[in-house]
C-alpha cells in the first residue's frame, strides 16, 4: 500500500472549474507546479478527510517545496457543498488546497475523465451519501496524469513520491 500505481488507460483531460470564490480554475493555470487531484465531499465521515489530512501532513512534511505542489479538491456534491463550506472545508487540511466545485454536469464529465467512479446512495432516512472511489491523482508540471495514490496512503509517503516527481 502506498505505491504510485499508473496504467497504460488514458486518463484525465483538461478542465476548468470554479473555486470556493467562483472564480474558474483550470488545470493550465498550475503548470509547472506537481498537482494533487482528489476527489470527494465535504460530509464525507472517513476517507476524504483521512486522505486530505494525509495531503496536508505530506505538504508540511516539504517544507518550502510544498510550493510547488499544489492540491486540488473536487466535490462529488454540488448539491450540498456550498462554495463557502467546501472553501473553509478544504483549507481546513491545508491552507494551500484549492476546492473546486462545477455543476453536476461538469463534475460527472471530470471524474469520468479520470475514471472516478462516485453515485448518489441513499441512507435510509431520506439523505443521501456518496459511493466513491478514493484515489489521488499525481499530475506533473504539464498537467499530465503520472498516477495515483490509494486511499490510506501515509503523509511520509506521499511526500517521498512528490519528491521523486520534483
Amino acid at each position: 500500500m502506498g505505491e504510485l500505481m499508473s496504467g497504460k488507460a488514458t486518463v484525465g483531460a483538461p478542465f476548468s472549474l470554479p473555486d470556493a470564490s467562483g472564480r474558474a480554475r483550470s488545470l493550465d493555470e498550475f503548470r509547472g507546479r506537481l498537482v494533487l487531484l482528489y476527489f470527494g465531499f465535504a460530509q464525507c465521515p472517513d476517507v476524504c478527510p483521512t486522505d486530505l489530512a494525509a495531503i496536508g501532513g505530506a505538504l508540511r512534511l516539504l517544507g518550502d517545496r510544498a510550493a510547488e505542489v499544489q492540491p486540488l479538491f473536487v466535490t462529488l456534491d454540488p448539491a450540498r457543498d456550498t462554495p463557502q463550506a467546501l472553501g473553509e472545508y478544504a483549507t481546513a487540511f491545508h491552507p494551500s488546497v484549492i476546492a473546486l466545485r462545477g455543476t453536476e454536469a461538469d463534475t460527472a464529465r471530470v471524474a469520468r475523465s479520470y475514471k472516478v467512479f462516485y453515485e448518489k446512495v441513499p441512507d435510509g432516512k431520506g439523505g443521501y451519501s456518496i459511493d466513491h472511489a478514493a484515489f489521488t491523482f499525481l499530475l506533473d508540471r504539464k498537467g499530465d496524469y503520472v498516477g495515483f495514490l490509494p486511499p490510506g496512503t501515509k503523509p511520509d509517503r506521499i511526500a517521498t513520491l512528490l519528491k521523486q516527481h520534483l
